[in-house]
C-alpha cells in the first residue's frame, strides 16, 4: 500500500500507491507532523510505478467491472480502487500492508487513515443475535442508539487510583452515568457511577456513551470478562467469550508471613484481571498453586507483583497440567459404602459404566437409574462423589477427563441411607472403575512457531524433532524461514534460552496451546519411577 523512502536509519517517508502522494516526516522526532507533497522522488520513481502497477491488478482481480476496466486500459479512480480494496479486505481476501516505524512514529497516521477506511465498522452490521435468559430463544437487537442497551464486559482492570475498571463494547442503544445496568450472566444490577473515554494513558470523563464505542465504566463491582451488561427490563445474553484451560503451574509463596494476606489479596486481583489465569490452593502439600498460559504467561504476572504490588515472593519451577484418563469402556462397576455405628448407620450402594470420550470433551455425568432404585434425591450426591473423585487421578494424582460417567444401578436403605454416604460410593466406584479401565495420562501439546534465518533452519528442525515434536511444515517470508510444528509443553521449559543460543540470538518463536495427547507409556513409566 506504501513504497518507503529510505532504509533503517535513512527512512524518512512514504510514497502512498494509490494516490501517489509523497509523505514526509522531516518536522519532528515525535512523529506527529509532516508534510505532503506529490513530488515523487527520481531514484525510487521507476519502482513506485512498477509496484503502483501491481496492487492496481491485485485489486482489479476482485471485482469484475475494474477488471475489465484493467484489461481495456481504461483508468480506475482512487474511489473506485477504495471501494473494491475494503470489500475484499472485509471478506479476508487481502490484507493491506504498510510500511513504517515505531521508533520515532514515522508513517503512523496512514495506518491509522487505512483501520477507518478499510476495515470493519460497528455499521456494517445491522444486527446482533443474543438468547433471551428468560424465554431462552434467540433475540435480535438493532445495532443503533433508539434500541435498549446492550454492552459487553470484554476486559476488567484494576486502577490504583479508581478501581476496578471495567470496558464495555456498546452494541446498542445508550449508556448514561449514575444510571443502572442489569449483568445478565450474575443476575445483578449494578450502579454506573462514572463513564470514561480512554486515550492511552489519558482519560476524558463523559456523561453519556452510545452505540458502537468502546467505553470504560466505574461502578460495577461483580461484572467478569465476557459478561453481557443490558437494560434491566430487556435483558439478553450476547455470545459469551470462551477461555482456554490453563497448560502450566508453579507454586508460590510468599518470603515473609507479613506477604501471606497480601499474596492472596494479588492473586484475586491478577485473577480478576485475566480469565486465563487460575489460583488454587493445594490443602495436602498448603502451596498456593498459580496455573496460566505458558512459562512467559506466569513470568509476566510474577513480576508484576513485584513491581505494581511490592510482593517478595519466591516461585517453583513449572509444572505441565498432565491430566489422566481411560482407554477402554468397562461395565457394571459396582460400590458399597456400608458403615454401622451405634444410632443410625450409613448405606450407599452404586453401579457405574465407563467410557472413553474424544479428547477436550471433558467429564460426562449420565443418569441412567429405571424404576427408583436409587431415589432421586441421592442421584446429586453420586454425581458430586464422582466429580471429587475425579479430582485426582489414579497414577499420578492428575485430574481425570474426557470420560463419560453412566450411573445403571444400586440400591438404598430406608433408614441408613444419605447424602454423604452415595457420595462416597460414587466416589469409590470411579476410582475403581478407571483403574480397570487401562488409565493414562495425556498432555498438552503446543503450536509452536520459530521464525529463524535460512541458516539455522535444520538445526532448529532437529531440535524440535529431538523434543518429541512434530513439524507440520516451513514457510519461506523474505530471507526467514517460519517452522510450524506441534511440540508437547513438558520439553519446552526455557525454550526461549535455547532457541537463542542455536540462533546466535536471531531465532524468534511464539507459541499457544493447541490439544492434549496421550504420553508415550516409556514416558509414564519413567514418570511412575520418580
Amino acid at each position: 500500500m506504501t513504497f518507503p523512502i529510505g532504509k533503517e536509519s535513512e527512512f524518512k517517508g512514504i510514497v502512498d500507491l494509490l494516490t501517489l502522494k509523497v509523505k514526509l516526516w522531516d518536522q519532528d522526532d515525535q512523529g506527529i507532523k509532516y508534510t505532503v507533497s506529490d513530488e515523487v522522488p527520481a531514484d525510487i520513481k521507476d519502482k513506485v510505478i512498477k509496484a503502483r502497477a501491481k496492487l492496481v491488478e491485485q485489486i482489479a482481480e476482485h471485482d469484475d467491472t475494474l477488471l475489465n476496466k484493467y484489461l481495456n486500459g481504461e483508468e480506475i479512480t482512487v474511489h473506485e480502487l477504495k471501494k473494491t480494496l475494503r470489500k475484499t479486505t472485509v471478506a479476508y481476501k487481502i490484507v493491506p500492508v504498510y510500511c513504517g516505524t515505531s521508533l520515532r512514529n514515522k508513517a503512523v497516521q496512514p495506518v491509522l487513515d487505512a483501520i477507518v477506511d478499510y476495515l470493519p465498522s460497528p455499521l456494517d452490521l445491522k444486527d446482533i443475535t443474543g438468547i433471551n435468559p428468560i424465554t431462552k430463544l434467540e433475540e435480535k437487537r438493532a445495532l443503533n442508539q433508539q434500541e435498549k442497551f446492550t454492552g459487553l464486559a470484554f476486559k476488567i482492570q484494576l486502577d490504583p487510583h479508581v478501581g476496578k475498571l471495567t470496558y464495555v463494547r456498546i452494541y446498542s442503544g445508550t449508556l448514561e452515568s449514575g444510571s443502572y445496568v442489569y449483568n445478565v450472566n450474575r443476575g445483578k444490577q449494578e450502579r454506573v457511577s462514572r463513564i470514561l473515554l480512554m486515550h492511552a494513558n489519558n482519560r476524558e470523563e463523559i456523561d453519556k456513551a452510545y452505540a458502537g464505542e468502546i467505553i470504560a465504566v466505574i461502578g460495577p463491582k461483580d461484572s467478569k470478562t465476557g459478561d453481557t451488561l443490558a437494560d434491566p427490563n430487556h435483558p439478553i445474553i450476547l455470545e459469551q467469550i470462551t477461555f482456554p484451560d490453563p497448560v502450566i503451574s508453579l507454586a508460590i509463596e510468599p518470603k515473609t508471613k507479613a506477604d501471606q494476606e497480601k499474596l492472596s489479596y494479588s492473586l484475586q486481583r491478577l485473577a480478576e484481571e485475566d480469565p486465563t489465569f487460575r489460583v488454587k490452593v493445594n490443602h495436602e502439600t498448603n502451596q498456593t498453586i498459580m496455573s496460566g498460559m505458558g512459562e512467559l504467561h506466569l513470568e509476566i504476572l510474577v513480576d508484576r507483583m513485584k513491581t505494581e504490588m511490592g510482593m517478595n515472593v519466591t516461585v517453583g519451577k513449572p509444572q505441565v497440567a498432565y491430566k489422566e484418563t481411560v482407554t477402554k469402556a468397562i461395565q457394571d462397576i459396582e460400590a458399597k459404602y456400608i458403615k454401622q455405628t451405634g444410632g443410625h448407620g450409613q448405606y450407599g450402594h452404586c453401579v457405574i459404566n465407563i467410557e472413553p470420550l474424544a479428547r477436550g470433551e471433558g467429564l460426562k455425568f449420565v443418569n441412567k437409574i429405571k424404576g427408583g432404585s436409587i431415589p432421586s434425591e441421592f442421584i446429586p450426591s453420586v454425581e458430586k462423589g464422582v466429580i471429587e473423585a475425579s479430582e485426582k487421578g489414579v497414577l499420578l494424582g492428575y485430574p481425570i477427563t474426557d470420560l463419560q460417567v453412566t450411573l445403571i444401578d444400586g440400591s438404598y436403605h430406608d433408614i441408613d441411607s444419605s447424602d454423604i454416604a452415595f457420595k462416597i460410593a460414587g466416589s469409590m466406584a470411579l476410582q475403581m472403575a478407571v483403574k480397570q479401565a487401562g488409565p493414562t495420562l495425556v498432555e498438552p501439546i503446543m503450536k509452536l512457531e520459530v521464525t529463524v534465518p535460512e541458516a539455522f533452519m535444520g538445526v532448529v528442525i532437529g531440535d524440535i524433532s529431538s523434543k518429541r515434536g512434530k513439524i507440520l511444515g516451513t514457510e519461506k517470508r523474505s530471507r526467514a524461514v517460519v517452522i510450524k510444528s506441534h511440540v508437547p509443553l513438558s520439553e519446552l521449559s526455557g525454550y526461549a534460552t535455547i532457541i537463542r543460543s542455536l540462533t546466535e540470538g536471531r531465532g524468534v518463536f511464539y507459541m499457544e496451546p493447541s490439544h492434549y495427547e496421550e504420553v508415550p507409556k516409556n514416558i509414564i513409566a519413567l514418570m511412575l519411577k520418580k
